[in-house]
């Protein structure tokens, strides 16, 4: 069985990571959406809430599997005899950062490969950050994330707002 991992903050998962992970679990056995826990970052949603809307937004995805992780990825990859990376490519920028990780990554574990998917025209310009500064200004994020994650999004900045 051919396993991969797909990791990221996913703060929110948006549809550019649904369409990677839409693509990636057709070229994988199994594949795993890995939450990465770090507690330098600032995120707006918790490691367990991000998981949350992670499963509930590949639920349809019989061979995806929603984890977390803390560490570095490759030994976590090592430790779950996984040795395929999979990354999204945005643009030319997203290229030289995933290119220095991918060989990094390379080096600490030699039998991991990265295997970069470019994304779709449709989501070339979205990442997570773009969508919480928008929903942060009372835009309207229904065509970035899916519904649950609007809803999700909008709950959390609410309550934010509540607190100050």
């Amino acid at each position: 069985m051919k396993a991969a991992i797909y990791p990221g903050s996913f703060d929110p998962v948006t549809n550019g990571h649904l369409d990677i992970v839409d693509r990636a679990a057709k070229l994988f056995d199994k594949l795993y959406v890995a939450v990465l826990i770090n507690v330098d970052k600032h995120t707006l949603f918790s490691v367990e809430e991000r998981v949350a809307l992670l499963k509930a937004t590949t639920a349809q995805y019989p061979n995806v599997e929603v984890v977390s992780f803390g560490g570095l990825l490759a030994q976590y990859a090592k430790d779950k005899g996984i040795n395929v990376i999979v990354k999204g490519l945005r643009a030319l920028s997203d290229f030289e950062y995933e290119f220095q990780m991918a060989l990094t990554n390379k080096s600490l574990n030699p039998d991991l490969e990265t295997v970069f998917l470019i994304t779709s025209a449709e989501n070339m310009y979205l990442s997570s950050s773009m969508v919480r500064q928008v929903a942060g200004f009372g835009g309207e994020v229904t065509n970035f994330v899916p519904d649950c994650v609007s809803k999700a999004l909008n709950d959390k900045l609410k309550m934010e707002d509540e607190r100050k």
